[in-house]
């Protein structure tokens, strides 16, 4: 599985950090998501996608 996150789509609601704190953040400049993990292990494949359908900005794309 890949993560990508597009910053420029990204509106700074914090549901990703939320749904899964291991794999997202936010910057402290603008609020923007900060991706902590591109490829992370099974454990975080449901929350990483549950964080892509949560975003909603369509900032988050699961590959």
């Amino acid at each position: 599985m890949r993560i990508s996150v597009d910053q420029s789509k990204c509106c700074g609601s914090g549901m990703c950090v939320l749904t899964d704190p291991d794999l997202f953040d936010q910057s402290e400049e603008d609020g923007t998501v900060v991706l902590l993990q591109e490829h992370p292990d099974a454990a975080h494949e449901a929350t990483a996608k549950e964080a892509a359908s949560l975003c909603p900005a369509s900032a988050i794309t699961i590959s």
